[in-house]
């Protein structure tokens, strides 16, 4: 039980990576806020993990409910690990990125972790106790086709780690990022269907092909790692972006 007696809040935690991220720290012993923008998806998925998961809706994006939802949060005890998992996707060059595309990127997928690390940092910083982690993505570190503003928000999250990582490695704060590459995801598989109708298996193989290892990634896998980056194991671990890419960095093409 890695992560016994720990509070862990995840952000985007009811679908994908967030919820097989909570599955997991609850597996390990850990007690998780679910946040996530959908209030519904929230409350349902908190009661499919049972007691030792509760809710709370959160728009990141927005400061006024990042601060209801933590001071919620903080009341009900310390927080111990933060995971900041919400974001959003977008398709694009930067003729096709819109001034309206471009502020809601950087709104949840830039300003969302700065949210939630202001949030929390404080209490933290007081106990001298704390893990920050950060969702990012390949396409931080990667010239990725058509994925402009995605690839500008994803390259912010790992600066920013690198920067609270620095700031408050005297405080016993602990802060780290994950760069997956393609997940299998409900978000994969229903970016694929309305996009490509009709070529459904065809775009979701050539998908999976791009990582050199043929396949996508599963949730749990990053999940997995971010286990072992929250724990009192990877004590020694700060400031560091961690890519889970089935190879696509330094074996593709």
């Amino acid at each position: 039980m890695r992560l016994s007696d720990k509070t862990a809040v995840v952000t985007g935690g009811a679908s994908g990576i967030g919820l097989a991220i909570a599955e997991a720290f609850i597996a390990e012993g850990a007690r998780v806020h679910v946040l996530d923008v959908r209030a519904d998806a929230a409350r349902d998925t908190a009661a499919g993990l049972g007691p030792s998961a509760v809710w709370q809706e959160c728009d990141v994006a927005s400061e006024d409910s990042v601060r209801r939802a933590f001071g919620a949060v903080l009341t009900a005890g310390p927080v111990d690990i933060l995971v900041n998992n919400a974001g959003i996707a977008h398709v694009g060059s930067v003729e096709q990125t819109t001034g309206a595309d471009f502020d809601r990127l950087f709104a949840v997928n830039v300003k969302g972790a700065y949210h939630c690390i202001s949030a929390v940092i404080g209490a933290m910083k007081a106990r001298r106790s704390g893990v920050i982690l950060n969702i990012a993505s390949i396409a931080a570190s990667a010239g990725l086709a058509n994925r402009f503003a995605y690839s500008m928000t994803k390259g912010a999250i790992v600066a920013m780690t690198y920067s609270v990582a620095r700031d408050y490695v005297t405080d016993g704060i602990r802060c780290v990022s994950i760069s997956p590459a393609r997940i299998h995801t409900p978000f994969v598989d229903g970016f694929i269907a309305q996009n490509y109708p009709g070529r459904e298996k065809e775009m979701f193989d050539k998908l999976a092909a791009t990582q050199p290892v043929g396949r996508m990634g599963e949730p749990r896998e990053v999940a997995s790692l971010a286990v072992y980056l929250c724990s009192d194991e990877a004590k020694f671990v700060t400031g560091a972006d961690y890519p889970l890419d089935g190879g696509f960095l330094t074996l593709h093409g």
